[in-house]
């Protein structure tokens, strides 16, 4: 709400010129109106305005009301009617930008045929009130069709970002399935030259048929992913000093503490180092220069990963890789994860992976 302050404070300081100028209209010595009369039929028609945000289509009525009561009862003269059919401008605007295409439709028309109405008929009057407010209302269904595109386009970047992360994540977790096969390959194919005794060989020479028959399915499901595809150990815990000596090379001072000496299977290694990469990138694009503490707690039940830094701080950061990425690692193995302002200020991630 704080963010839209200051178009609250535009709708408020428009509404009161309206409400002044009506009155005004109405206090004219020929109209011999009662300040106690003309004051509050001022404020029915201009009040609404301030408010069109929060009620557009009961502000637009009472709006329309309004101006049509203090018209026919003569309280306002119909030359004067220039005011109140800025305030019916600006609660269509609002109906337009908000409502779906009938409903907006419909106000328009109800809003022409009362305003044209009130102003006795004339041509003119007629033309004036219905280019007016067909300018307002077009004004405000092409800011919707704006505001639609936007979203769709900020919904579609985000899927798009999403899908990226997952093939990334897809090409890791490919790597370190195939290492692993690699090896019970390997190690299964040369027991099996070993011939003794001969349960022991019929059974490891399955293990070494399956295993490789599996790698070769695999890699035919999933070597599309990469057309580089190495079986080479993914990195880990033990590359995450390497992770912040980059990122003192920006500018940001990064110290790291891994607590616990329990066994990390591999994927979960690259996860969390995958994790620490995007927080400290972020943390470089967007707190440089800055300090930033990375806590690393291993137990056998789960690996903790905690990131923050003392940085101005950042509410959003956009629909790109590293959120989206780090909520995703976490979700493969259905961990807990949360990003936001830290107590003291700065940036603050927390992951928790479970170790199943």
């Amino acid at each position: 709400m704080f963010a839209r302050l200051h178009l609250y404070l535009v709708d408020a300081t428009a509404a009161l010129v309206i409400w002044v100028l009506v009155a005004y209209a109405m206090l004219e010595p020929s109209q011999h109106a009662s300040p106690f009369v003309a004051v509050p039929l001022a404020g029915l028609v201009a009040v609404p305005v301030a408010v069109r945000r929060w009620w557009p289509s009961l502000a637009l009525a009472v709006t329309l009301a309004a101006m049509a009561l203090v018209v026919m009862t003569r309280v306002l003269p119909v030359v004067a009617l220039g005011a109140p059919v800025g305030a019916v401008c600006f609660a269509l605007y609002t109906v337009a930008v908000d409502r779906d295409r009938t409903w907006s439709l419909g106000a328009l028309v109800v809003s022409v045929v009362v305003t044209a109405g009130l102003s006795g008929g004339e041509v003119e009057s007629v033309l004036v009130a219905v280019a007016a407010l067909g300018s307002v209302w077009a004004i405000g269904y092409t800011t919707r069709l704006r505001r639609s595109m936007l979203e769709r386009e900020t919904a579609r970047a985000a899927e798009q970002a999403l899908a990226d992360e997952r093939l990334r994540i897809a090409r890791e977790l490919h790597d370190v399935v195939a290492h692993n096969l690699s090896l019970i390959a390997v190690q299964a194919g040369n027991a099996a030259h070993v011939r003794s005794p001969e349960h022991a060989y019929e059974a490891l020479q399955v293990i070494s048929e399956t295993s490789r028959a599996a790698l070769t399915e695999m890699r035919g499901l999933l070597g599309v992913l990469r057309s580089d595809a190495s079986l080479a150990p993914s990195p880990g815990l033990d590359g995450l000093a390497e992770l912040a000596g980059r990122a003192s090379l920006a500018g940001v001072r990064v110290t790291v503490d891994v607590r616990g000496e329990a066994v990390v299977p591999e994927g979960i290694g690259l996860s969390v180092y995958r994790i620490v990469q995007e927080a400290l990138t972020n943390v470089v694009k967007h707190a440089a220069p800055a300090a930033c503490t990375v806590l690393v707690e291993v137990t056998a039940e789960a690996v903790r990963v905690e990131v923050e830094d003392d940085g101005p701080g950042v509410k959003e950061l956009g629909v790109g890789h590293g959120l989206i990425g780090m909520r995703e690692r976490v979700a493969v193995y259905g961990g807990t994860f949360d990003a936001g302002p830290g107590d003291g200020g700065g940036f603050r991630v927390v992951a928790e992976l479970p170790v199943r």
